[in-house]
């Protein structure tokens, strides 16, 4: 018999009531039951970073996560930086610009880490952006575009 709870997560400014197995990661939660699809499945095993997401403000694997462990915490995913009239974050802004994506399918935990470093101030110069963005893997190499995209985003915070 599985056992079940209930778990309430506040994400993207909005309260979920779910009934879930304490074993579920957060990053199922999202996907599976709350169909918020923009937080990517890469590796499974928090080697690649593309299920990056923002909890209390740091930045958080969500593969890595239990969903119970995240309950009363302030969990940001990558649809709650788009502002709600569909103005993109400076960051996706700026990805955009800098064509920092080549199939997509790691820009959100990128652009995840990227907010995340620009706030906590590793965005001073490319190899301070690469050092804290090393735990984001991208197998289409546009690692170029993504650094200038960081430091262009970085910038125009300044």
């Amino acid at each position: 018999m599985v056992s079940v709870r209930p778990v309430k997560l506040h994400i993207n400014g909005e309260e979920h009531a779910l009934t879930l197995e304490p074993r579920v990661t957060l990053l199922d939660a999202l996907r599976e039951h709350l169909h918020l699809t923009g937080t990517k499945k890469g590796c499974d095993q928090g080697q690649c970073g593309a299920c990056t997401v923002h909890v209390d403000g740091e930045r958080v694997l969500a593969c890595l996560t239990l969903a119970v462990q995240a309950e009363g915490c302030a969990i940001t995913t990558i649809e709650g930086l788009t502002a709600p009239d569909g103005t993109p974050h400076p960051v996706q802004q700026a990805f955009m610009e800098e064509d920092a994506f080549q199939c997509g399918y790691c820009t959100p935990g990128q652009i995840m880490s990227a907010v995340a470093c620009i706030r906590e101030g590793h965005a001073g110069s490319d190899d301070e952006i690469r050092e804290f963005m090393a735990g984001n893997l991208c197998r289409c190499g546009a690692y170029p575009n993504i650094v200038s995209a960081v430091r262009k985003a970085a910038e125009a915070a300044s």
